[in-house]
């Protein structure tokens, strides 16, 4: 997962800091620091386990409130003296019982995203005669699709005459649809940005590096 040993605990006293991102969403939920000691606990757990300066020892998110970390990935910076935890989090990061120790704004921005994927996840299993989205599902993906089709209409026709807040709310329903019916695909919306990157990188090696 990463060489400890390539890291600078020395510049901070033994210390280095960890900014904690969700890895669904990429919101920021928390800064912790790590010793060594921590950091191999982390790695050998697959769970977050830092370093208290308060309690001046190690702790393992989660001991006591059961909201936990579960590590995906690992990344130091350019100068190995800080981390980047990304994490599937079971329930919320901040003490005070919130998602992340950085306001009460949920996932912003794409993380949107993944936050309305999750709970579009969750609701497959609530019963169809009480939620849209799981009465969706359960009717397969050319009933998704479908649906698909028809928002996708009523965003183009909001584009072409109608005014902004409707084109957003068009395009939105559209989003949440388009999401269901890659749920309906056993797919998710990472799948699509994979596409995107793929193409991203095949037009990088296309066009070359600048002044070529």
């Amino acid at each position: 997962m990463i060489d400890a040993t390539a890291l600078d605990f020395d510049k901070s006293g033994g210390l280095i800091p960890v900014v904690v991102q969700d890895a669904a969403t990429l919101q920021v939920l928390t800064l912790a620091y790590m010793d060594r000691a921590a950091l191999d606990e982390t790695i050998t757990s697959k769970e977050a386990t830092f370093f208290s300066r308060s309690r001046g020892g190690r702790w393992r998110k989660g001991e006591i409130s059961g909201d936990r970390l579960h590590v995906v990935s690992i990344t130091p910076d350019c100068d190995g003296d800080a981390l980047v935890l990304k994490v599937r989090p079971v329930g919320n990061a901040c003490h005070l019982n919130r998602i992340s120790c950085f306001g009460d704004e949920d996932a912003p921005g794409l993380g949107r995203i993944a936050r309305l994927e999750a709970t579009i996840a969750a609701r497959a299993a609530a019963d169809p005669s009480e939620s849209w989205t799981a009465r969706l599902l359960s009717e397969g993906p050319k009933r998704a699709a479908q649906k698909v089709g028809e928002e996708g209409v009523e965003t183009a026709l909001a584009g072409a005459a109608g005014p902004d807040t409707e084109l957003a709310s068009e395009a939105a329903d559209l989003v949440y649809h388009l999401l269901v019916l890659l749920r309906a695909r056993n797919m998710v919306f990472q799948d699509v940005l994979d596409v995107l990157a793929q193409r991203a990188e095949a037009a990088r090696q296309t066009d070359g590096p600048p002044g070529t």
